[in-house]
């Protein structure tokens, strides 16, 4: 980059003196970096200053690229030459070119991004700050993508067809070299199994089609590939999860298995429905091997698991899970469940659908197309003489009534329920038409729970909080004093966010003596609450507040998963 006519006009403006001029240029030329952005780090000039005088001085006008998507495929460019010139192609329309620049002023390099792109240049000035971060990203992509490619010729991936005994099996490896549309779709789930995400999320918009990773619990845009491939990537994912590709108007569910070696599978259970501008297709990754069924590597606190294990080891009765989707739930149940297997012990479950295999565990996947519902494989699990029965969802008045019944009359009942809390769960059960009796005397314990993501180890460093913001959090004034929060700065390990992996925050709720004549009484959650607070145990916000003062979670993930009580 030319910085001698940048820097002329800087002189001419009084904006900089020649003693500022030599020494930028001097250092520019030592760190092989641009005039620009010596001109800043010697704090010569301020770069938001830098940034108007120029478009002022150019007349053009200025650009937020924080507040601008910028997609990879805009030109061939390469990213070496955008770096070396230091711009980036924002939109082509026809033989025109938006171009961010740091520096209109530096023609040989607008001639040659010109010549290779065959594009007339519309020059939009942005700071150098934010276009070096949106090449960063792009260049990232680019070598991530390329990475997951190599990595998928030397795995030996295939996809196996579970719906029959002889199995089909066909080699997603040796397609490397087909379609792009089977390269992308490979590509697309195995950068998932990679960066460890729990879903995938393909969306169509009315002009542009985007794809999501959840990564610890939240969504990140990962690629924006062409919309022309849009009902192919959608066509291509259905042959796989062996749905019809030729219904684009009824939501399908259906099933990938991978098989990345003799060891290790991933399951897929894909999603599609149909929206405004075409199919969503989410994609739910099922990883045996990440599955954590040891109860005390969960995050329970010692007397919330010592009451859990109490409650599932009782001869009957029934352990309730509660919480909204994705808050661990399944991982908590498949925990005691995997506890209580043993050869003397019965264990029948009912789930839609069965998300991982069990050995010693007879599985049941709930269809309700064809009349198996969670009520009808519980009536039939009272005829196989059962010791533990898992409900994988209590929807509906008649999977409660059963679920209770079971419950009172010698087996131990786990299922999962959707509440705010431990204590509304109670009224909830009532509010189905369940007598409070049945209610107060089937429940063993609940325990509600949600995902919190923890601070990266890497980066944690701490933060303060002012005391006020701690009290309206719900931290009692006397703890005041000795508690600390900690943050995450952002890293490589973390990719930035300051969060890797999660952990739960529970509430874990015996059904003591006092709750059971409150529910007997008819008393509301509130009421139950007071009881169960006054008996020890933690509500959500109480038991995150703990992971923030031990330095596992932020004081934001806090508040952003509980509320206060």
């Amino acid at each position: 980059m030319s910085n001698s006519r940048l820097g002329d006009i800087l002189l001419k403006h009084k904006r900089i003196t020649r003693e500022q001029l030599d020494l930028a240029t001097r250092e520019s030329k030592l760190h092989g970096d641009t005039l620009t952005s010596q001109l800043v780090r010697q704090n010569i000039i301020d770069e938001l200053e830098l940034v108007k005088f120029m478009a002022r001085s150019f007349g053009c006008p200025v650009i937020d690229l924080d507040k601008v998507m910028v997609k990879s495929d805009v030109t061939k460019i390469p990213v070496n030459v955008l770096r070396k010139n230091m711009v980036l192609p924002l939109k082509r329309t026809g033989n025109a070119l938006k171009l961010a620049v740091v520096d209109p002023y530096n023609i040989n390099g607008l001639d040659e991004i010109s010549f290779i792109s065959g594009c007339n240049v519309e020059v939009i000035i942005a700071t150098e700050k934010q276009i070096s971060k949106k090449l960063d990203e792009l260049s990232d992509n680019d070598s991530q993508l390329q990475q997951v490619m190599a990595d998928l010729g030397a795995i030996d991936v295939e996809v196996v067809d579970t719906s029959e005994d002889d199995i089909d099996a066909f080699s997603l490896s040796a397609e490397i070299e087909a379609a792009p549309v089977v390269k992308l779709v490979n590509l697309i789930l195995m950068d998932a199994i990679k960066r460890g995400a729990s879903d995938i999320h393909l969306e169509p918009y009315e002009k542009i089609l985007r794809v999501r990773y959840r990564i610890d619990g939240m969504l990140h845009e990962i690629m924006r590939p062409s919309m022309k491939m849009r009902d192919a990537i959608v066509s291509r994912l259905k042959i796989l999860a062996r749905l019809d590709i030729s219904e684009r108007r009824l939501p399908q569910d259906g099933r990938i298995k991978l098989r990345l070696s003799r060891a290790k599978t991933v399951d897929f259970r894909v999603s599609v429905l149909p929206t405004l501008f075409g199919e969503k297709v989410v994609m739910r990754l099922l990883d045996p091997s990440s599955l954590q069924l040891d109860m005390t590597k969960l995050g329970y606190d010692p007397q919330s698991l010592s009451w859990l294990k109490h409650a599932i080891h009782q001869p009957y009765g029934m352990v309730l899970v509660t919480g909204p989707t994705g808050s661990g739930k399944t991982v908590s149940l498949y925990s005691a469940v995997a506890e209580l297997n043993q050869p003397g012990i019965n264990i029948s479950t009912a789930e839609d659908p069965v998300e991982f295999n069990f050995m010693g565990i007879n599985q049941v996947n709930v269809n309700a197309e064809i009349g198996l519902d969670f009520p009808a494989a519980l009536r039939s699990f009272m005829r196989q003489d059962p010791d533990v029965i898992l409900i994988g969802e209590i929807r509906d008045y008649e999977t409660a009534a059963i679920g209770i019944k079971a419950a009172l009359t010698g087996h131990m009942v786990l299922a999962t329920l959707h509440t705010n809390d431990a204590p509304s769960t109670m009224t909830r059960l009532i509010n189905m038409g369940l007598e409070s009796f049945l209610v107060g005397s089937a429940i063993n314990l609940i325990s509600a729970q949600r995902l919190a993501r923890r601070i990266c180890s890497e980066c944690k460093t701490t933060m303060d909080i002012p005391p006020a913001a701690l009290l309206d959090a719900g931290v009692v004034e006397e703890d005041l004093a000795g508690f600390q929060t900690m943050t995450g700065k952002g890293c490589k390990a973390c990719n930035g966010t300051g969060c890797k992996g999660r952990t739960g925050i529970y509430q874990v709720m015996p059904v003591f003596d006092e709750i059971r004549e409150a529910v007997y009484a008819g008393e509301n959650s509130d009421k139950i609450n007071k009881i169960a607070v006054s008996k020890g145990v933690k509500t959500l916000r109480m038991a995150a507040l703990e992971k923030v003062h031990a330095g596992e979670i932020s004081l934001e993930e806090c508040l952003r998963v509980t509320v206060a009580s």
